[in-house]
């Protein structure tokens, strides 16, 4: 289970991520080029009128890195999960040869009543299919949403996926990182008692709102920056 969250820093900041990344750093230094591939459901793909985040992390790393070339590629398909995800690894990622693969994943094994277990072993396959790119790779935890949070069993499920998540990172046999959103989504909640975080629209209380997805690909830019400048 998640600890707490800290009420000691406002604006709430992302976690910084465990692994430096090696891949995009030599990038930067070298060509200043590089391509990311996003993969997910429908928080990657985009829901509605909202700006998906892939689209605007390209454009925050572009005004952070002035001069340099980033190309994020959005494959993000609504209503996936890991295993049907795994399913386009070989073709719509790792077909790329990105330097950077962002995998969001979890929400809909959780939200939907999946077994987590088959989607926990989708996740790890899929992470070793990865392995073979030389990539950085980032995994993206569920995100803190309404519909993750009632029932109190899906919100168990919801919690399970995010230790779930991060065991497969650190079980990878190579450094994996975790943009972990749902913390990071539950601190504007209840530190910085943020009310807009779903769109207005979703009857369902899952979805990003412009304003989260705007913010999310704001920090994601940023945790990507640092650990990017990270000494090695």
């Amino acid at each position: 289970m998640a600890e707490a969250p800290s009420t000691t820093a406002i604006p709430v900041k992302p976690t910084a991520f465990q692994h430096r990344l090696l891949t995009a750093s030599e990038r930067l230094a070298g060509i200043r080029a590089i391509k990311i591939v996003s993969i997910g459901s429908s928080a990657t793909a985009g829901e509605g009128d909202i700006v998906p985040y892939p689209q605007r992390l390209e454009s925050a790393l572009r005004q952070r890195y002035q001069g340099y070339v980033f190309d994020v590629l959005n494959r993000g398909v609504g209503g996936e999960e890991a295993p049907d995800e795994g399913k386009r690894l070989q073709r719509e990622v790792i077909g790329e040869r990105p330097s950077v693969v962002i995998w969001q994943v979890g929400t809909n094994a959780a939200w939907k009543g999946y077994d987590l277990g088959v989607v926990a072993e989708a996740i790890s396959d899929g992470l070793a299919m990865l392995s073979q790119l030389g990539a950085d790779v980032i995994l993206m935890d569920p995100q803190y949403v309404p519909a993750l949070l009632t029932p109190a069993d899906t919100k168990e499920a919801g919690e399970r996926m995010v230790d779930l998540i991060k065991s497969a990172a650190e079980a990878a046999g190579y450094p994996v990182n975790v943009f972990q959103r749902y913390d990071m989504m539950r601190r504007w909640h209840l530190v910085e008692h943020v009310d807009r975080i779903v769109d207005p629209r979703d009857g369902a209380r899952l979805h990003h709102s412009d304003w989260s997805a705007c913010r999310m690909a704001e920090a994601l830019a940023d945790t990507i920056v640092n650990a990017a400048a990270r000494p090695a």
